[in-house]
């Protein structure tokens, strides 16, 4: 297996990860018996910290599909290269530094590392095109 779909691979875990933490704050601030029920319901108000791993979440969401699928296309169509090897690690680093800066709050290095992980998918895009 390349080294670009192990990163691949190892970002999916961070995804699982994402879902889980926000999930089990959550969970501390309605009670599982609230979770488990059908919600209809509102439930406490969603904490600080969750809300950012929330967003954080779907922060990374909405970038996952076009990083799996530029490694997928690089790996069918023969592209890979030290550069798309680069452009995973950017990414999939990114990605983690990410997450804690977004739950700490902290402005504009966390946008600096969102640009970082978008220079990963566009060195990988780079060498499709």
């Amino acid at each position: 297996m390349t080294i670009e779909l192990t990163l691949l691979a190892w970002t999916l875990v961070l995804a699982l990860i994402q879902v889980v933490l926000p999930a089990l704050l959550r969970n501390r601030e309605t009670g599982i018996p609230y979770n488990a029920s059908a919600r209809d319901e509102p439930g406490a108000p969603v904490g600080t910290i969750t809300a950012r791993l929330m967003r954080a979440q779907s922060n990374l969401f909405e970038t996952l599909p076009v990083f799996a699928a530029a490694v997928l296309i690089a790996h069918v169509a023969g592209r890979d290269s030290a550069q798309t090897q680069l452009g995973a690690w950017l990414y999939l680093a990114a990605r983690i530094v990410y997450v804690p800066l977004y739950a700490a709050g902290v402005p504009y290095l966390r946008s600096l590392v969102w640009v970082v992980s978008l220079a990963g998918i566009l060195l990988i895009l780079s060498r499709l095109i």
